[in-house]
């Protein structure tokens, strides 16, 4: 797979992950364990079994369940008036209360 991606998320928003956020991510100090989970983050935002909004007004919070090293997978996406970018992706254990 290759960076840039696009992908669609169930409303139909285009939603893009850069190179430099991938590189954001998997970075040793950050979640390096995520490194080999690429395809799940792009299958999460695209096909999610559960969806929150985050905490700022223009932020979602995309999770799937028993995919990636952790019981859920999160992934957090910025939708602002001309695009959608991913801001960064995670394990967690339990989903957000």
């Amino acid at each position: 797979m290759t960076l840039p991606a696009t992908v669609t998320d169930p409303d139909g928003r285009r939603v893009e992950l850069t190179e430099e956020r991938w590189a954001h991510i998997v970075e040793p100090e950050r979640h390096p364990e995520m490194a080999d989970h690429l395809a799940d983050v792009l299958r999460t935002i695209e096909k999610p079994d559960n969806q929150f909004p985050g905490n700022e007004a223009d932020e979602v919070w995309f999770l799937v369940e028993n995919v990636g090293p952790s019981r859920w997978l999160q992934v957090v996406v910025i939708f602002e008036a001309d695009r959608a970018f991913v801001v960064t992706a995670f394990a967690r254990r339990r989903l957000p209360s």
